[in-house]
């Protein structure tokens, strides 16, 4: 299956896979804090608030459930089977394992596996 192009790297300009797109989408939507787009207010989640706090289980489960709640009401493209953290070699690095299941276009019902960087 050859990948489809529908977005662009919001970095270099460079086009990217559908795939690509929704990741940078979802990095988008987690790592923006709540409140801070000035004309949607409401885009992002609360993660950002959450990153400065201890890695403890108390702070994993709602990083994990902030996750959840985002991607939910911003990402129409996928629905979530599973959500985990993960650090990095280095210890500020932090990305969300996400186990999804598209829900748009030819690609529908298929599933996909993104590892999303947090932080680092």
């Amino acid at each position: 299956m050859t990948a489809r192009y529908i977005g662009l790297n919001a970095s270099t300009g460079q086009q990217l896979s559908d795939l690509d797109h929704i990741r940078q989408s979802i990095r988008k939507i987690l790592t923006t804090p709540l409140r801070s787009r000035v004309m949607r207010r409401e885009v992002g989640s609360l993660i950002p608030d959450l990153l400065d706090k201890p890695l403890n289980g108390k702070t994993r489960m709602q990083v994990m459930a902030a996750t959840v709640m985002a991607i939910s009401a911003w990402e129409p493209r996928v629905e979530l089977a599973r959500v985990q953290l993960q650090t990095g070699e280095e210890a500020s690095e932090l990305f969300v394992d996400l186990e999804l299941t598209r829900r748009d276009g030819p690609a529908a019902g298929q599933s996909a596996n993104l590892l999303v960087p947090l932080k680092g």
